[in-house]
């Protein structure tokens, strides 16, 4: 079968654009382009032009941003052109073309201040850089181009790149012994299991004509704490062959970072759930299909 819809997916190399890469495996009607940073600047406008010129999408991902949260503090210049510029570009070039924009978003633009759920329409109030320029990024995009979707999501792991369960994993090899934050709570988030919502809104978008736009919540099931993830990470771990510490759990007063972060991230699910009928696994399913993928490439 000949692809019929041309995707841009803007941030190859990173855990979500790798995700959709593979993930595109099952979605025969689509054909990912992928470029990486270098050849793809979302930060310069002629580099967008071009990339749209070559690739000539039905449908635009972006996937890139500056994620380094306490590098943020010193270089928002920096974090603000990746995560708010780039997003406009995009959106304009998008919009200049009729073609959707899926921009991608993070809990970090509230506050945490709560201990409910956050949902789309709560009053956002970043506490850094990081969540100040993500959020630029969002009100670029929605004042820019009405057909956009901004998916906000949350602690993303996977198999690829960096991120919690690796550096765990990395860590243990060498302690016998870890600290890990008790005091913050959010839902992580399986870059497959995102990639493949992502997808499937593409396909009810281009095939079914479902015309949705606006800010929606993806993340897996189930709050937990980063200690407590720590934890689920071992336990499981031990069943394919990684090593278990033992993990304390400390206050984040006791971790100073130059970035303060939300205490209570956790993303309300139901608009995503009602808008798009996702069947959203829960974190400790995801994280036992990561851990699997991680000892398989360990053991091969």
């Amino acid at each position: 079968m000949s692809a019929q819809h041309q995707i841009l997916v803007i941030g190859g190399g990173g855990q979500l654009s790798t995700s959709l890469q593979e993930a595109a495996a099952d979605f025969p009607e689509f054909e990912l382009h992928v470029p990486d940073m270098h050849e793809t600047d979302i930060t310069d406008a002629g580099s967008v032009k071009a990339a749209f010129e070559k690739f000539r999408p039905a449908l635009v991902v972006n996937a890139a941003a500056h994620t380094a949260v306490d590098k943020a503090e010193s270089e928002e210049g920096v974090a603000f052109a990746i995560n708010a510029l780039g997003p406009y570009l995009l959106a304009l070039e998008c919009a200049a073309a009729g073609v959707p924009l899926y921009h991608i978003s993070t809990d970090y633009v509230f506050d945490g201040e709560g201990d409910r759920p956050w949902r789309e329409d709560d009053l956002v109030g970043p506490l850094g850089a990081y969540g100040r320029t993500k959020l630029a990024g969002e009100w670029a995009v929605a004042a820019t181009h009405g057909d956009s979707l901004v998916f906000r999501t949350s602690w993303v792991f996977s198999p690829f790149g960096n991120n919690f369960v690796k550096t765990m994993l990395r860590l243990a090899e060498d302690r016998d012994e870890l600290t890990i934050v008790g005091d913050q709570h959010g839902c992580p988030t399986y870059a497959p299991d995102l990639a493949k919502a992502l997808l499937e809104a593409a396909r009810g978008r281009l095939v079914g004509g479902e015309k949705r736009a606006g800010v929606y919540h993806f993340c897996n099931q189930g709050p937990t704490s980063w200690f407590e993830f720590a934890q689920a990470i071992f336990a499981k771990g031990v069943e394919f062959g990684f090593k278990q510490p033992e993990v304390r759990a400390i206050p984040t007063s006791d971790y100073p970072t130059p970035a303060k972060r939300p205490a209570w991230s956790v993303l309300d699910l139901e608009r995503t759930r009602r808008d798009f009928g996702f069947k959203i696994p829960q974190w400790d399913d995801a994280l036992d299909r990561c851990l699997a993928r991680l000892a398989a490439e360990r053991d091969s």
